[in-house]
């Protein structure tokens, strides 16, 4: 475990940056040199990831690292420190992209993180038979709470934060645990800006395309020979929205993949299909409707009506959230920012910016 060192073994000015030194130092202790080498990655990478998400100065010495800056985020340095060094003594390898959800989950301005559960390796993770998956951003700790607590649970926010990702893994642990009899995954079948024209092939071949991703997720949650035994006896089914209209799914896990490109009808209709100790999941992103113009997004609809409804959840994700490539955070950020000045001239015109709710 790491210690604070005493005020004396800090380092020396020389070692903080311009600009940090009228901040904090401290001086952690790592007992372990050789998970002290894994925590700071080949050539210091993770060190230098830490410093450069943090705006923070790291400088290792011995068994020690000192962290530099101001006092905020020295504590957040810290706690993504520690909870990368506790990973590791469990066992647990530290890769660039944990290093990253440390960093997220260290964030000192997230309201969304409630106190007590920054360190990464202290937050709960949903168990499958391909191990723990646990949250690595903010967004994603408050949508995995949702998850384990609602019985309806929206997860709206841009592509990359993990929205399909975790309720697939939640879905594949309540199946594994009894608590559901089979999980139900949809997308609606809708072309995202291409015409495909005509599709060969029979019904299963003409939709599995759109149906991809749900796919995907379920292969990384359970071994592929599970996935096809389960669908072939009924416990995972993945179908297009259009095959849910007049039935009845209880017992269920179901989710909705893409929700943003159902119209208000079929988003009512796919709601109203919850039965008897059924969980529901709706995931979307409204920055990336695919309906044709002049037609409402049913998943907008559905906020606008059911957001406060006891029993229903609504997590909202953003840019911070984003756990991949980190330039998919920056073409995200860039495309809000154009938005917002699109939204703002449009104002200033006195005209509403998007007649189509979109």
């Amino acid at each position: 475990m790491t210690q604070i060192a005493p005020a004396d073994r800090s380092p020396t000015a020389s070692a903080i940056p311009a600009g940090l030194a009228s901040g904090r130092t401290v001086t952690l202790n790592f007992a372990d040199n050789a998970l002290l080498a894994l925590l700071l990655g080949d050539h210091d990478r993770h060190m230098v990831r830490v410093e450069q998400g943090l705006g923070v100065r790291l400088s290792c010495r011995g068994n020690r690292v000192a962290i530099a800056g101001d006092a905020a985020r020295v504590e957040a340095a810290q706690q993504a420190l520690e909870g990368l060094y506790r990973r590791l003594e469990q066992g647990r390898a530290v890769s660039a992209s944990d290093v990253d959800a440390a960093i997220r989950m260290s964030e000192i301005d997230d309201p969304r993180l409630p106190q007590g559960k920054l360190a990464l390796a202290d937050l709960p993770a949903i168990q499958t038979k391909r191990g723990a998956v646990g949250p690595r951003s903010p967004g994603q700790a408050t949508y995995m709470e949702m998850l384990g607590r609602q019985e309806m649970v929206f997860g709206i926010g841009p592509a990359g934060t993990g929205k399909t990702y975790l309720a697939v893994a939640q879905a594949v642990a309540m199946l594994l645990a009894g608590r559901v009899d089979r999980i139900v995954l949809s997308r609606p079948a809708v072309e995202a800006g291409e015409r495909l024209g005509f599709l060969p092939g029979d019904l299963k071949e003409k939709v599995d395309p759109y149906l991809r991703p749900l796919y995907d997720a379920l292969h990384d949650m359970m071994p592929g020979e599970q996935v096809i035994r389960r669908m072939g006896t009924g416990e995972i089914e993945v179908a297009p929205l259009a095959f849910m209209r007049g039935r009845t799914l209880a017992h269920s896990f179901v989710i909705l993949d893409e929700a943003q490109n159902t119209t208000s009808v079929q988003m009512k209709m796919f709601l109203t299909r919850m039965g008897e100790g059924t969980r529901m999941v709706i995931a979307g992103d409204l920055s990336q409707v695919d309906l044709p113009a002049g037609t409402r997004s049913g998943l907008r609809d559905a906020l606008e009506t059911l957001e406060g409804v006891a029993g229903i959840g609504v997590c909202r994700f953003d840019k911070r959230d984003v756990v991949r490539h980190p330039l998919v955070a920056r073409i995200v950020d860039a495309y809000d920012q154009r938005a917002s000045a699109e939204q703002d001239t449009s104002a200033r015109r006195g005209r509403a910016p998007d007649a189509a709710g979109r």
